[in-house]
């Protein structure tokens, strides 16, 4: 995608950007006269007191502070939401079509709807998958999500993200991650869009260990981008929406919020390129798990159990021997949501914008018809060293929470009724006596 943006690169690295050559204060942080007449605000993405390598915070320098004198209006929340109490806990595996466009304008905000869930803000511990189709912009309007980070991934159409630390273009192909507590607002260049969300109450986003691999492979920190500061000093009111314990408030902001002229720090928005990520896999036989096709993760405890973990499935080469080329069948102890970014098709079950979704240690596996075309092709056809397509790109949200689907998506029309059909019939192969 061309973008004609500025950016930082490198995630976990420390920025310094401004606007306006010797806004950013040298050799302290907040001095009594700041450079332009500024305001200081610090945004802390961590506890004062964690470990060094994992603190999180950002400086800013800006031209108006973000308290108000006035107070917030409730707003309703429509189906974006954070209390699961009514999620079902279903062991049925799921499939369905893209989702459908909204009719009337309709704006990010108002386009996202809640997937499915577990736990929740109020104790910081949980996560969330939510799902949005948009056609219009967020007119004058900034969101603030104080109750988890957002990891938003286009399907279709492209974003511009505005926010207080700057501007991104994100479009499919890519994924974007906003931190709780920064404002920012949806732009659509091309007019509409769709895509998914993960959403993780505790913690942040963080590239996985490597671990055996090494120092190299899957997601290289310098191809995550951050936005360099850019303002603007709009005087005319603004509406900041701030969602806090699943709750949606409003409040008329007297000016844009956007009027960071500077700033420093580790706490930002970033996008990154699918595309980029190295894939790695078995050369020799049998399926490596898929672990390795992790892009970034949240660790949850020290037993290998993640909040969440993005994973992408990209254009590479499958050269395993005498092996079950397709993911063979198996039970996982976490959910699965995969969901088609790019696919050779724009018809068929798996067309972009088509997702599926696999329940805790829910048995699941390909289809009748695939398994039959894999175990009867000859020895030469089976181990043919295979391209998976680059016009391919899907992306999974794995999680070792039990996440519950909310009920209003059970007899979504969306939904695709015929996807167990494909699992009938499996035409036995052993011969025992």
């Amino acid at each position: 995608m061309t973008d004609d943006l500025a950016y930082n690169a490198g995630l976990g690295n420390a920025f310094e950007t401004e606007a306006l050559p010797g806004a950013l204060p040298r050799g302290q942080n907040s001095p009594r006269k700041v450079p332009y007449g500024l305001f200081t605000e610090q945004i802390n993405g961590t506890g004062f007191t964690v470990h060094r390598a994992e603190n999180q915070r950002t400086w800013m320098y800006r031209l108006r502070p973000q308290i108000l004198d006035r107070a917030y209006r409730e707003r309703p929340v429509g189906r974006f939401v954070a209390d699961f109490s009514e999620a079902v806990q279903s062991p049925q595996v799921l499939r369905f079509r893209p989702r459908s466009m909204p009719a009337t304008p309709t704006d990010f905000l108002a386009g996202l709807t809640t997937w499915a869930g577990a736990g929740g803000p109020s104790f910081r511990k949980g996560a969330a998958i939510h799902l949005y189709a948009c056609n219009a912009d967020m007119v004058d309007t900034a969101f603030c999500n104080i109750d988890g980070d957002l990891l938003l991934v286009p399907e279709r159409g492209r974003l511009h993200v505005r926010t207080e630390l700057g501007r991104l273009n994100v479009g499919p192909g890519e994924i974007v991650v906003l931190p709780r507590g920064i404002r920012f607002q949806v732009l659509l260049p091309d007019g509409a869009a769709r895509g998914y969300v993960a959403e993780l109450f505790d913690g942040h986003f963080q590239l996985p260990e490597r671990g055996p691999v090494g120092a190299n492979g899957l997601a290289d920190a310098r191809h995550f981008l951050f936005p360099v500061a850019d303002f603007e000093d709009d005087p005319r009111p603004w509406t900041v929406v701030v969602r806090q314990g699943g709750r949606l408030w409003e409040v008329e902001a007297p000016a844009c919020p956007f009027d960071v002229v500077a700033w420093h720090g580790n706490y930002a928005p970033f996008k990154y390129d699918l595309d980029r990520f190295n894939s790695l896999g078995s050369v020799s036989f049998d399926h490596a798990d898929p672990s390795i096709l992790t892009v970034l993760t949240s660790p949850m405890d020290t037993r290998g159990r993640n909040a969440i973990d993005v994973a992408v499935f990209h254009g590479r080469w499958d050269v395993a021997e005498h092996t079950f080329r397709p993911p063979f069948f198996h039970r996982n102890s976490a959910i699965e949501f995969n969901g088609v970014v790019r696919s050779p098709s724009a018809t068929g079950p798996w067309q972009p914008g088509a997702f599926s979704w696999t329940p805790y240690l829910a048995p699941h596996g390909v289809s009748n018809r695939t398994y039959e075309d894999v175990v009867t092709a000859s020895n030469a056809e089976a181990d043919a060293p295979e391209r998976l397509p680059d016009s391919s790109l899907w992306i999974q949200f794995e999680s070792t929470y039990l996440l519950g689907v909310m009920p209003w998506a059970f007899d979504d029309p969306d939904r695709d009724g015929a996807y167990l059909e494909s699992f009938r019939d499996y035409r036995p192969h052993a011969k025992v006596p």
